[in-house]
């Protein structure tokens, strides 16, 4: 049903072209996403399978032999299917691709990412071949395309890619173009399911230290205890996320909220100190007037840094 979709579309196509004129050197190009998936922050790396079309009349540009994906680790041709009608060459291909991607994890896991992908002709340079877009239809399925993630914009458009290279042939200067057909997908995560539950087990570890305000200060062990105890819980939650995305120069969400525990905690056990210095002078209820008072402000300036990066996260 998809070939007789596309040939349809297909058969459109070729009868407006007939009236504009078409070029030998021209391929029409469309693109419809099925899928994109396996999304790896670690490895730098999405899987993406969609059905791609080309329209053209110059049979040496042979597509299924000379199509180029430059941004892809590896593509495959599940399926293709070429016919001529009127002249013209009409190819309808399967792919599937594993692409490389460069994440931006500033905003983790309230991350807003770009997927891009671009198609050339390995053999023919722009002055032989120029990609023109088939804009008709739609070209992704929302409800399908991509779990766990919203897309916020897909756009096609066609350029030249400009490699500072003659590739080995001396007889030209080092510059070779190639006309490219170009996808640019924006999408945004749906991260409140996600961020409770990577970030669930810092805030258990955080309320535990925080508990030491309501044991009597004399109770040293228990206090020192439980907030020694909530540090190593928040550093190793820590290594767990970090574990699953890339390395960063920049200081990102993750590194802030954590950042901000560790140094709540430490201000749970300087204050539980001092508390039990005042303790120590026979003030019981200077110590415990300390304790509630120490409670109240670090939860708040806790409560109102985190609702700020986060908020500030969300909405860059």
């Amino acid at each position: 049903m998809k070939v007789i979709g596309f040939v349809l579309v297909f058969l459109l196509m070729t009868y407006t072209s007939k009236s504009e004129g078409l070029k030998l050197d021209t391929v029409y190009t469309g693109i419809y996403v099925i899928s994109i998936h396996d999304i790896d922050f670690k490895q730098n790396e999405y899987k993406v399978d969609f059905w791609l079309w080309l329209r053209y009349s110059n049979p040496e540009f042979d597509f299924t032999h000379n199509l180029d994906i430059p941004q892809a680790k590896s593509f495959e041709k599940s399926f293709y299917n070429a016919d001529t009608i009127d002249g013209n060459i009409y190819l309808i291909m399967k792919l599937q691709c594993t692409m490389m991607n460069s994440w931006k994890i500033k905003n983790f896991p309230f991350d807003r990412q770009k997927l891009r992908l671009s198609i050339e002709n390995s053999q023919y340079e722009s002055k032989s071949l120029i990609f023109v877009t088939d804009t008709i239809g739609k070209h992704f399925d929302p409800r399908f395309t991509l779990h766990g993630w919203t897309i916020d914009s897909f756009s096609i458009s066609t350029g030249t890619k400009i490699y500072e290279s003659n590739f080995g042939d001396t007889t030209n200067i080092p510059r070779t173009e190639y006309s490219n057909f170009k996808v640019k997908i924006e999408i945004k995560r749906d991260a409140i399911g996600l961020f409770w539950k990577m970030f669930l087990g810092m805030y258990v570890a955080l309320l535990i230290s925080y508990v030491c305000f309501y044991i009597h200060a004399d109770s040293i062990e228990s206090r020192f205890g439980l907030s020694v105890g909530a540090l190593f819980a928040v550093i190793g939650n820590k290594y767990i996320i970090d574990s699953s995305l890339p390395e960063s120069i920049s200081f990102t969400l993750v590194d802030t909220l954590h950042g901000i525990t560790l140094v709540f905690i430490l201000a749970v056990i300087t204050s539980t100190t001092y508390s039990l210095k005042i303790l120590k002078k026979g003030k019981t209820k200077e110590a415990s007037r300390f304790d509630m008072i120490a409670a109240q402000v670090l939860m708040i300036i806790y409560l109102i840094l985190n609702f700020y990066y986060i908020s500030s996260a969300i909405h860059d």
